[in-house]
């Protein structure tokens, strides 16, 4: 089996790892902030500009869906893990920021599921 898009995968995990760690060490955490994030923002915006430029291959493009969709619940878990035992040892105003962050994300579901419907009725 020919895999397509694994070295644009890698290469967007290896960058965001790296501007993860980068910002951990600057706010002076001992870890990965953000890694996973910014890998698949990158992964993301690369992807969509290699197909405004018509560099993309449709082969490509599915090899590179069908390891995002690999990659994603296994680094999530994993980083998950990892927060909640950073956050549970770093004192309570950690717990307490992520516990506001989640619950604004849950209102900030019906603002962004309205974002695009009104070109999608005209």
């Amino acid at each position: 089996m020919i895999i397509y898009g694994v070295a644009l995968l890698a290469f967007c995990f290896l960058f965001g790892k790296m501007i993860g760690g980068l910002l951990g060490h600057l706010i002076g955490i001992d870890g990965d902030v953000g890694g996973v994030g910014f890998a698949m923002l990158l992964l993301m915006l690369i992807n969509l500009y290699l197909k405004n430029k018509g560099w993309l291959k449709e082969p490509t493009n599915q090899g590179i869906l069908f390891w995002s969709f690999m990659y994603l619940p296994i680094i999530v878990a994993m980083a998950a893990t990892q927060n909640v035992k950073a956050a549970i040892s770093g004192g309570p105003i950690a717990v307490v920021i992520g516990v506001v962050i989640t619950i604004s994300g849950f209102f900030l579901v019906p603002v962004i599921s309205k974002i695009g419907k009104h070109d999608q009725d005209s």
